[in-house]
């Protein structure tokens, strides 16, 4: 399957207009019919990736009114960033050529506030396995201006997209040519909108 290059800005606008759509209850719920599911039975060229929180209210296509193909999603607890996460992502950009990425976190976030938690005097232990998903969060909580869920919680973001962009050189690289951008944005839960709170490379506008 091929398709025109898109930009960076392109593909952030058409995202943004998605999540438009999801919030003022008018989705448009494109390309998930029969026809578009036999166009991708051979191949897939989507437009952007998303690494977000495995949390289930952030089911990506759907908050960005996407269809089947349009998305390459990338997710656990916390949207914590692994190797296994930085690969995945560098195979949406040097195989499927993504000129976007998207690092979604959300507020009122379990792994967050596990986090918080973990900090205190008094904690209990956590299961192995999930104390070691949530060490990679701690710094988050030391280093923000409250230990707000909120303030905790947009400072990870911001260290997430910066250890991504750090950790690979190939989405460096891509970021300096112009071929590639990441936001990390902020889903509100209530209200359903993806707000952008950092930004590298080109898509046009600013964080908020």
């Amino acid at each position: 399957m091929t398709q025109e290059r898109r930009t960076p800005a392109d593909v952030w606008r058409e995202m943004q207009r998605g999540n438009q759509r999801f919030v003022a209850g008018t989705p448009a719920h494109p390309r998930q019919d029969v026809e578009r599911r036999e166009e991708l039975a051979g191949s897939q060229a989507p437009h952007a990736a998303l690494f977000g929180c495995s949390d289930s209210r952030l089911a990506a296509e759907i908050i960005f009114d996407k269809g089947l193909g349009d998305l390459f999603v990338v997710r656990n607890a916390g949207q914590v960033i692994s190797d296994s996460v930085i690969g995945s992502l560098e195979y949406a950009v040097a195989v499927l050529e993504v000129p976007l990425i998207v690092v979604l976190a959300h507020d009122a976030c379990g792994a967050v506030q596990a986090a918080i938690d973990l900090d205190a005097p008094d904690a209990r232990p956590l299961p192995p396995h999930i104390a070691g998903l949530i060490a990679s969060i701690r710094p988050s909580v030391r280093s923000a201006p409250s230990r707000d869920p909120e303030a905790v919680g947009l400072t990870h973001l911001a260290r997430t997209v910066s250890d991504l962009v750090a950790r690979s050189e190939l989405i460096t690289d891509a970021v300096a040519a112009g071929t590639l951008a990441v936001v990390g944005a902020n889903y509100k839960l209530l209200e359903g909108t993806a707000v952008p709170a950092v930004v590298v490379g080109d898509v046009g506008q600013s964080a908020s």
